[in-house]
Order: structure tokens, then sequence, then C-alpha cells
């Protein structure tokens, strides 16, 4: 009933295709998603890239009404969705009144946090193979769609990929090459590459590193 009543006075029904916001835009409302899917992106070097793909219980939009900067990235509905539209004043009272809400908008700052911090650990890695491996595994767990068979979807290109991990689009094809003959990933289509077994991935980097540690790599 709640949740009704919370619909009825900030939802808002969104078909897909739709831009709720724009990078860029001066933003005065955030998004708590209850159904569909939502898609982050952001533009680099003229291209749309995607940042994140958003399910039900999601925040977006909220750092615009937090620091009162211009949005950082652009939010397109993935699925037709239901989201509840909040301007500063009925988020701060939703914050306040329910504590619920405020952790979880903690957690979801607190994982930006993680991301930002896993994206500089991949930079600062000399290793190109490490660095496709860490960055595969980091975009798994932020944007990765798990299937029935154990192994996840990443909605990114090649060219994608090597964009995030700072290598140009042959090192990073070179990389992925070797981890399909090792049956760790399946070859990429036009728009994601699929990981068949996560901690495979995981256990490859934890190879290369010993190698590396004891002068055999």
């Amino acid at each position: 009933m709640a949740d009704d009543q919370l619909f009825a006075r900030f939802g808002k029904t969104c078909e897909p295709g739709e831009v709720l916001f724009r990078e860029g835009e001066h933003g005065e409302e955030m998004y708590v998603l209850q159904e569909g899917a939502i898609r982050i992106t952001k533009a680099v070097k003229g291209e749309e890239k995607t940042l994140a793909l958003l399910g039900p219980g999601e925040f977006f939009g909220e750092m615009a009404i937090l620091n009162a900067k211009p949005r950082t990235a652009t939010a397109v509905v993935e699925q037709q969705a239901k989201v509840l539209v909040l301007g500063a004043k009925a988020f701060e009272r939703m914050v306040v009144s329910n504590a619920e809400i405020a952790v979880r908008l903690i957690k979801r700052l607190a994982r930006r946090l993680d991301s930002a911090n896993e994206l500089i650990e991949v930079l600062m890695h000399r290793d190109p193979k490490a660095r496709v491996i860490l960055g595969l595994s980091r975009e798994a767990q932020f944007l990765g769609q798990p299937q029935d068979d154990g192994s996840v979807v990443v909605p990114l290109t090649e060219a994608e990929l090597a964009e995030q991990v700072g290598l140009s689009e042959s090192e990073t094809v070179e990389v992925l090459k070797r981890l399909r003959r090792l049956q760790i990933v399946d070859p990429a289509t036009t728009d994601s590459i699929v990981v068949r077994d996560v901690s495979r991935l995981d256990e490859f980097y934890e190879f290369l590193e010993m190698r590396e540690k004891f002068g055999d790599g």
C-alpha cells in the first residue's frame, strides 16, 4: 500500500528509449527505479559509453541534487520502467524519515567509490593482460547480466573495454583471444562480451600475478 501511495504521488511510467536526463543538464530531481531497467551512459570521445544498467530498487540522478552540479551522465529507459521522481525537498524528507532509504543511499555511494578505486587499480597496472582481465572482471561485477548457465554478459564492445582499461583495441583483442582459447570468455558479439565463469577469470589474474612475483612472466 505504501508503495502504491508513493507511486500515486511521485510515480511515472516510462517507455523504452525515453531520456530521463542528459549529461551536462542542470538537475533538480532524482529517481528511484521500481520496475524495468535504466541504462546510464556517458559521452566519451563522441560516443555514448555504458556506465551501468540499473534494475529495480536502484537510485540514480541523486548527485545532481546532492552537490548542485550538472548531470555527469545520461539516463535512458532500457525496458518499460516505473520510477519515482523526487525533488530535493522530497528526497531529503524521505531520507530523514526512512532509515532504510538512507542506508541504501550510503551503500550506493560506497559502491560508486569502490568502482572508482578499482578503476584506478586497473589503470595503474603495467601488464596489459592484467589490465584487461581486471577491467573485464570489474565490468562483470558492476554491469554484468548473469545467465542461467552461470555465465555473465558484459554489455561492452571490445573497443569500449579497451577504452576503459586505457589500452589500444588491438592489445585488448589479443588478450581476449587468449581468454577465448582458455574457454574463459566466449567470442564477442557486436555489443557484448560473455564471461563463462568470473571465478576462472579471477583465478587467471591471480596466476599472472604469481608469475610476475616470482619472475617467470
